[in-house]
């Protein structure tokens, strides 16, 4: 394989676009790209049987993705931000729904917080087993399951008569979630090369979770007003069928696995209760304080757990939850890192918005809805726009930039006061924070996902999906605290702001730890795809 792969001609040098700098064979970045942990000359350390199902299973994805050009990426495209669009809009979407579940089914203050708290303890906590899944068990095969998860739980959710059944599968929602959610991230890092084609595939992905966050209070308050609350969780069911029949047709059936690999059970228990214990004992600080004993046991579990992970991953693990060369990869370790404070800083702003636009303004759900329309138009125009940024200045510089424009554009928002219309108080700064942050996140996503290993690609996602979540939790806990020092709801806010200012400027500066990647190479093909793609060893690198 190699013989022929070196006397083929025709074979152009596979593409580099945004991988860390190295040797070309060998060394940090290459072991992080291939998964393998050493030099293509040296001994695998995980023996020659892995390598060569590593070689194999590489074969194996590019293969299967033949079957996805032209029209037809666009059309996985357009399944993978469908199935995106779903998961991140039932976030927010019984927000404005609360009172009327409240009554419905007879909810108490206490329990009602859990029609939220299950999806999102859920989803973050899951994220990184539902990453890995994608990689060993096929995501096609994943991407069925979790959408077939999601989708029924909320047609049950929907039609639940008892609050007990409502929470229960609002955390099989969350659950599904973290399942689907990193396998439509993977399919695209499979589906489309490295160059410009991912980077727009990536933008347009960036440019639906945004809508998608954004819309959920929309959403949320025209079905609750216009139908019934149920109809925020029965929508899903529909959709979800016909996204399931899409993607039976679109997507290339998974390849046999190779036999040796398995699930690491013990990695991924330890992880699901370590970011499912912090993400509920944040949960349980906004509700009991810092000090409260259920905040106390969450944290303090999920941190025992999390080291318990560590020296499981480190010592024990032949294949582990996460792969090991992939954390030594730079952009992997630090990109990581930025989207977890990008998370801090872009999920609490919606919550602080809302408050202040229902609250001080005394709009209603669906006006608070409409009034975040041009924040989600700006950000999914700066998201479409960054894949020509990122060719003209590279992806670092872009992070840095546009987490200054956020910057920004908080610190603007802080200005508000009691007596600020929309126009002054939230429409000049909104756009100026959507912009940013629609360019922002693209170059971070493509900056962790790039020269990543197809067979490791479900695991590179769902580490940037839970350090998205569980950022944007951490976030919103510690800002909710920061807002409640000051005396009234608008100082409140105005602190937040600041905060989240002084964030998005740690951002900027953590940008330059970031390994450089030079603007797309004018050879990259526009689809995305190298006219013939490596294969064997070589792919993997």
């Amino acid at each position: 394989m190699a013989e022929h792969e070196a006397g083929d001609p025709r074979r152009p040098p596979p593409t580099t676009a945004g991988r860390p700098p190295g040797p070309e064979r060998g060394g940090a970045a290459g072991d992080a790209a291939s998964g393998t942990g050493g030099d293509a000359g040296g001994p695998a350390p995980e023996g020659q049987g892995a390598e060569g199902a590593r070689d194999r299973q590489g074969a194996q994805d590019r293969e299967a993705s033949q079957g996805a050009r032209g029209g037809g990426r666009r059309a996985v495209l357009a399944l993978a931000c469908a199935a995106q669009f779903m998961v991140i809009l039932d976030v927010s979407v019984v927000n404005v729904a609360l009172p009327s579940i409240k009554d419905s089914l007879g909810f108490d203050a206490v329990a009602l917080q859990w029609v939220v708290g299950a999806y999102a303890i859920a989803f973050a906590g899951l994220l990184l087993l539902g990453g890995r899944l994608a990689d060993l068990y096929g995501r096609r095969r994943v991407f069925l399951c979790g959408l077939a998860l999601f989708s029924l739980s909320s047609l049950v959710g929907g039609l639940a008569g008892a609050p007990g059944v409502l929470i229960a599968m609002r955390a099989v929602q969350g659950l599904g979630a973290a399942v689907l959610a990193p396998a439509t991230l993977t399919i695209l890092t499979t589906t489309f090369a490295e160059g410009q084609g991912r980077s727009r595939a990536l933008a347009t992905w960036t440019a639906v979770s945004s809508a998608g966050g954004a819309a959920g209070n929309l959403v949320g308050g025209v079905l609750t007003q216009s139908l019934s609350w149920r109809w925020t969780l029965l929508i899903n069911a529909p959709i979800g069928l016909l996204t399931g029949l899409l993607a039976l047709r679109l997507l290339p059936a998974d390849r046999a696995r190779a036999a040796a690999r398995r699930l690491d059970v013990p990695g991924a228990a330890l992880a699901t209760i370590g970011v499912t214990g912090l993400v509920f004992g944040v949960t349980q600080a906004e509700r009991h304080g810092w000090a409260g004993p259920a905040t106390l046991a969450g944290l303090g579990g999920g941190a025992l757990a999390l080291a318990g992970l560590w020296w499981v991953e480190a010592r024990h693990a032949g294949d582990p939850l996460i792969p090991r060369a992939l954390l030594r990869a730079p952009g992997v370790r630090v990109g990581n890192a930025v989207m977890l404070l990008a998370g801090a800083c872009f999920i609490p702003m919606w919550y602080f918005l809302s408050l202040y636009m229902q609250d001080v303004l005394h709009y209603g759900a669906l006006a608070t809805g409409l009034g975040f329309l041009p924040h989600t138009l700006a950000g999914i125009v700066a998201a479409r726009l960054a894949p020509l940024a990122m060719r003209r200045v590279g992806a670092r510089a872009l992070i840095a930039v546009s987490a200054l424009l956020a910057a920004a554009g908080f610190l603007w928002q802080s200005a508000l006061g009691p007596h600020s219309d929309y126009v002054t108080g939230l429409l000049g700064p909104g756009l100026v924070m959507a912009t940013g942050m629609g360019l922002l996140i693209t170059p971070i996503t493509t900056t962790v996902t790039s020269g990543v290993a197809p067979d490791a690609a479900g695991a590179a996602s769902g580490l940037m999906n839970a350090a998205r979540q569980v950022g944007g939790t951490f976030g919103l806990a510690a800002l909710v605290s920061v807002a409640g020092t000051a005396a009234g709801a608008v100082a409140g806010y105005q602190r937040a702001f600041w905060a989240i200012a002084g964030l998005c400027a740690l951002v900027a500066a953590l940008a330059a730890a970031l390994p450089p990647s030079p603007p797309a190479r004018a050879t990259d093909a526009p689809d995305g795809e190298p006219p013939n793609p490596p294969t064997g060893a070589e792919a993997t690198r």
